[in-house]
This record gives structure tokens, C-alpha cells and sequence, in this order.
């Protein structure tokens, strides 16, 4: 047994409809490792019941299994909006969302998040991040435009696969650059408090700062 299938067999089941979803995801999609997975899911669902959202914004919804987990930690009142820009993703992953036990909590957009949510006129308590690396400064920026002072927001892939300490990083390697850029931003922004858990390919827990701190 490695200590991964250890970690699995030793926290709460990822349940029958979101292991359909992942096994579909690598059956149907191209670059299945995007999907959350199952210790992913689990902590995205619980971190989701420590904060009591009533309101979570994710950017990058892809086969939609990170979005089902969301929407699973969300309390009675809460509603998450998930935006891809793929629109050829949406054949694909609109069903699963909307065949879930969570469909009443999801609206699914398809669109730029840069250009869609300004317009939704909604402040967020929650929000995760985990779209093209490339622009991951500008989705910051734009998610803490729209967060409440106290809340959270949750990035994806920040270890890149460990490229984030590579000194001499390609000119062609936008993503890696993306990612260092990310990083060094939000280790100097004094609006927030930052953490970096080593899960999975890094996951970034920020929490914007009230004006008293």
C-alpha cells in the first residue's frame, strides 16, 4: 500500500456519484489529472463547512467534480457560481452538475471570468481559483475586488509541480511564470494572510484582511 492509498483508505469516502464523475473524467476528457480527486474533494468540502459561505465564486470548473464538493460543504442558503471558459466543456460537465443532489446551489456561466463577474453585482465569502496559470494575477485581483473582508480564497496547482523553484524558467513556459508571479504577489500583498499546503500540487489558502488588522 503507498501512502497515498493509505491517505484514501483513512478519510471519508469521495460517495458513488463524485467516483462516476472522476472515472468519466478520465474516460472522456483530455488532462483528467486537472480533476480534484478525492482527497482534494474532501478537503475543498470540508474547508467549505469551516467557513459557512454563503456565497462561493470558482473560476475554472472543468469536468465539474471540484464544484459538486463545494456545493456539498455549502450550507442551506448557500449558492456557488462556477465559470469556464471552455465552452466546449459544457456538453460534458453541465449534466453532471445538474443531475447532482446540488444542482439548486450551482449556476454554471460560460464565459471569461475577467469580463463575467463584475457583472454579477455579488460579494463572495469563498472563492477557488484553478484556471489557466497564465492569468492567475488578474483572477486574484479580480476575486478580491469582490470578497468580503474575512474571506477566503482557495488557489490551486501553486506548487506546479515543484517548476515554482526553478530559477531560469523558459520564456516559453507562460504557465510557470503564471504561477510565479501568483506566488511572489501574494507573499508581498499586505491585504491578506497566506499559507501553502504541500496536498496534492499545491493549494494556497488566503484570507483577506478586515480593516482592523
Amino acid at each position: 500500500m503507498t501512502l497515498e492509498e493509505y491517505i484514501l483508505a483513512h478519510i471519508d469516502p469521495e460517495g458513488d456519484y463524485l467516483h462516476e464523475l472522476y472515472r468519466h473524467t478520465h474516460l472522456e476528457l483530455l488532462y483528467p489529472r486537472m480533476a480534484s480527486g478525492h482527497l482534494q474533494g474532501r478537503i475543498l468540502k470540508m474547508l467549505t463547512e469551516m467557513v459557512r459561505p454563503k456565497r462561493v465564486l470558482e473560476i475554472g470548473t472543468y469536468s465539474g467534480y471540484s464544484a459538486l464538493c463545494l456545493a456539498e460543504g455549502l450550507p442551506e442558503d448557500g449558492h456557488l457560481y462556477t465559470i469556464e471558459i471552455n465552452d466546449e466543456q459544457e456538453h460534458f460537465t453541465r449534466p453532471w452538475l445538474e443531475g447532482s443532489a446540488y444542482a439548486d446551489k450551482i449556476t454554471m456561466l460560460i464565459g471569461d471570468a475577467l469580463q463575467l463577474v463584475p457583472k454579477l453585482g455579488v460579494t463572495f465569502d469563498m472563492a477557488f481559483i484553478d484556471a489557466d496559470k497564465r492569468h492567475y494575477t488578474d483572477y486574484y485581483e479580480l476575486v478580491l475586488s469582490v470578497l468580503r473582508p474575512g474571506g477566503f480564497i482557495l488557489a490551486d496547482n501553486t506548487l506546479w509541480d515543484g517548476h515554482v523553484v526553478v530559477e531560469e524558467v523558459k520564456e516559453s513556459d507562460l504557465q510557470t511564470q503564471g504561477i510565479k508571479r501568483f506566488n511572489d504577489l501574494v507573499a508581498a500583498d499586505n491585504r491578506v494572510e497566506k499559507v501553502i499546503l504541500p496536498l496534492r500540487d499545491g493549494l494556497t489558502i488566503i484570507r483577506k484582511l478586515t480593516i482592523d488588522n
